[in-house]
Order: structure tokens, then sequence, then C-alpha cells
């Protein structure tokens, strides 16, 4: 089996390839040659292939051999994307549709198809209202990062349509605790918080106590990604997308389990300047029903208590 990460050196993806290369049968059949892509190497053992998406060289050259799984992790970050629509445009949406088109065109010269699991957002859903949501929400992204993974998510349940690759979109939330300081992710204080509580530093929160957020630690994003390319894809709805399991915590919630993890002396330093921008973004999530993502058997952290000890701080 052959398989390709994109993204390979990412906070998420550099897991999703730890795992697999600690685990050459993890997805069901040995893998022979593990393929990771990104713009510099990382430290996981596989072939590396480093370049830049928004070349078309490097999306040949990843494109060479048959594929059997590919798993496109990569992306500009939502904030980047923003303040720099032309390199979104080129990295998100164009590289995206050159890699779908390129692994449809193997399955059209050499028959089988690929398994690709596609990284999207809970940005593909835009605002949302108090309403309690679930994966039939519409789509209505407000950012150029939103719209570019949603219009993947369509061409990836086209081309499953068509039988020319075996597609599944996974619309993932805000995933803890990224590095401090993490450039070009609006979400970034979600991690700084964990981060700050465990060195017991002083940290100035973006949005209120009161905002309400869906939350997965990276341990339950590599799972679920993992358990993506393992699916049995026929018990998916036609747009093959799953809103995965998130949990749903004010940042009162979690302030309260850090105290509680870390002692309340370490959170002490800990104050809310809170930014209308970002809480609108990113901090007013309505309840989230994960029923359907649970009933193919995704997880999800449980508890506060559950998601502060998976990120390992």
């Amino acid at each position: 089996m052959r398989v390709v990460i994109t993204g390979a050196a990412g906070f998420v993806a550099s897991g999703v390839a730890d795992a697999i290369a600690n685990d050459l049968n993890c997805l069901g059949a040995p893998i022979t040659d593990l393929v990771l892509a990104d713009i510099s190497s990382g430290t996981t053992k596989g072939r590396w292939i480093t370049g830049d998406l928004s070349d078309p060289t490097h999306i040949a050259e990843l494109l060479a051999e048959p594929i059997d799984v590919f798993l496109h992790l990569a992306s500009l970050p939502g904030g980047m994307a923003e303040t720099n629509p032309a390199l979104g445009r080129a990295v998100n949406l164009t590289a995206s549709l050159a890699l779908m088109g390129g692994l449809a065109q193997q399955c059209r010269d050499n028959g089988p198809k690929a398994r690709v699991v596609f990284a999207s957002s809970i940005a593909a859903m835009g605002a949302l209202g108090p309403h309690t949501v679930d994966e039939t929400h519409p789509a209505a992204p407000n950012s150029s990062y939103g719209a570019h993974k949603q219009m993947i998510e369509i061409h990836i349940a086209d081309l499953s349509r068509r039988k020319e690759i075996d597609g599944i979109s996974l619309r993932l939330p805000g995933i803890v605790a990224r590095p401090f300081g993490a450039s070009g992710f609006g979400s970034a204080f979600m991690s700084d918080l964990f981060h700050a509580a465990a060195a017991a530093k002083p940290y100035s929160c973006p949005v209120s106590q009161a905002a309400t957020i869906w939350w997965m630690s990276r341990v339950i994003s590599i799972d679920n990604i993992l358990h993506a390319a393992r699916l049995d894809t026929a018990i998916l709805n036609p747009d093959r997308m799953v809103l995965l399991p998130a949990l749903f915590a004010s940042m009162n919630d979690v302030m309260e389990g850090l105290a509680d993890h870390y002692g309340t002396t370490a959170v002490s330093r800990i104050s809310f300047s809170p930014d209308p921008k970002i809480e609108a973004l990113f901090g007013s999530y309505p309840l989230i029903n994960n029923a359907t993502a649970l009933g193919y058997d995704f997880r999800m952290d449980v508890d506060v208590a559950t998601l502060i000890k998976n990120t390992g701080i």
C-alpha cells in the first residue's frame, strides 16, 4: 500500500505520520511506501518529498505513482489565507483541485481508486445561530479559508459519486494545544491558554469567559483521521462530509478544568480582554449534536478533564 500525507510536518499531520510510521499495518494492509510531503522535511521516518503545493511540478511529483491512501492535511491557516488571499487560493483551492484531479486521473488510467481523507474545517459552516447544530446545517462560510474548504468538499463528493476517488471530508474544530503563539491561526488563543496555565504565566485571552467553543485534542484528531482512512464509506451520505464530534465547552468551563489540573495559582495570571471580532468568529458556537459522527465510531474528548489530559502538556 502506498500512502501519501500532505502537510506532513504540521501539528496534526506529523502526529498522523508518526502513528502510521510506528504501525505500518494500521490502515488494514501493509504500507510499503509512506510518502511525506511538506515545504520542509520533519522527523518522521518515511520518504520525504519537499516542495510547495502552489508549484505544479511538486504536485506532479506527488502523483507520479499510483496512490492507495491520500491524506490531504495541508492548508494555509485561515488567518494567513485572509491576509494573503492569492496564496490562500493557490494552496487551499488551486492545489487541492489539482491533487484531486490527478488522483481521479490515476483511477481512470489504472483502475483502483484512492481513499482520500481531506482535512476540512468547521470554518465551512460560517457564522452559526443559537440553535443546536449538526451535519445538516447549511454551509455559509464567512472567510476565504472556509469557502475554499467547502469547494473542495463539493469536488471530493462529486469525484466520489463518479467513482474516481473514494473520498471523505472531515470538518475539524479547533485543535489543542498547538505550540504557543502559532501564527496564522485565528483560534490560536485556544492553545495559548493551555500553555499559559501549564507554565503559570500571564496571558490575556481575546475572548470572554462566557465564550462557547468546540474543542478537540490533537490525540483525538489523529485517531479520527486514521479512522476515516479505514472507514467503510458506503455508510456516508452523498456529500461525503463528517462533522467530527467536538466537545462543547465555555471558556469558564475550561478555566475551571485548568484550575483543577494545574492549581488555582497557575491560572490566576490569566485575564480576559475580549476582541469582539475574535469572539464573534471563534467564541459564539452553539451546542453541537455529535450523534451521527459518533455513530460512525469517530471519537471525541468526552469532558474538559479528558481534553486537558489529552493535550499532554
